[in-house]
């Protein structure tokens, strides 16, 4: 992955504001970490495909998601931690 700009942790259900607010803002170099109601997104909103997508495995397991036709990569807390040190800034929805 390229440097990486800006990481968005969302955490809000697809009909949430903040989630087509926080879609509205993504640029080339940034990534989005799905955590939460937010893996719902996933199956919701084509737009995360045009960025980097990571959702936590326990929040996608949690609402029966599984990760296979997901185009998310699936991470756990500590690769989370790793993606919020490589981030330029972090912001959280």
């Amino acid at each position: 992955m390229n440097q990486l700009h800006t990481l968005h942790i969302l955490n809000k259900t697809p009909d949430h504001p903040r989630f087509s607010e926080c879609l509205g803002t993504l640029g080339p170099d940034d990534a989005v970490a799905l955590t939460e109601n937010g893996v719902l997104g996933l199956v919701a909103s084509k737009a995360l495909g045009l960025v980097q997508t990571y959702a936590l495995e326990s929040d996608l397991s949690a609402r029966g998601l599984s990760d296979d036709n997901l185009e998310a990569a699936t991470i756990d807390y500590s690769e989370l931690v790793n993606l919020t040190l490589q981030a330029e800034r972090v912001i959280s929805w």
